[in-house]
């Protein structure tokens, strides 16, 4: 399944997507969703092992390029659409 968050981590609620995330699950990170990526945030700790994403557009929207966790991966809109194609269920946060 994608699972998108779309809220900062001060309105998500990140316990109920974790205990949602399954193996092979992959989420990806837009608009406000991006701040949870930043290195050091706390979120980062209580995100399941799944493979997170953050839509790059977003990230450069918001000044955040520079403070990105390694551990997140940085997508363009043609590689998100792909990963949408991988999946065929789809939950928003």
């Amino acid at each position: 399944m994608l699972h998108t968050l779309n809220k900062s981590p001060v309105a998500a609620d990140l316990t109920t997507l974790c205990l949602f995330m399954g193996d092979g699950d992959d989420l990806v990170l837009l608009q406000d969703g991006v701040l949870c990526a930043v290195n050091g945030a706390r979120p980062l700790d209580v995100l399941p092992a799944a493979q997170v994403y953050a839509l790059a557009a977003d990230v450069e929207a918001r000044g955040l390029s520079a403070h990105i966790s390694p551990a997140i991966r940085l997508l363009d809109y043609t590689e998100f659409v792909t990963l949408s194609e991988k999946h065929t269920q789809q939950m928003a946060w």
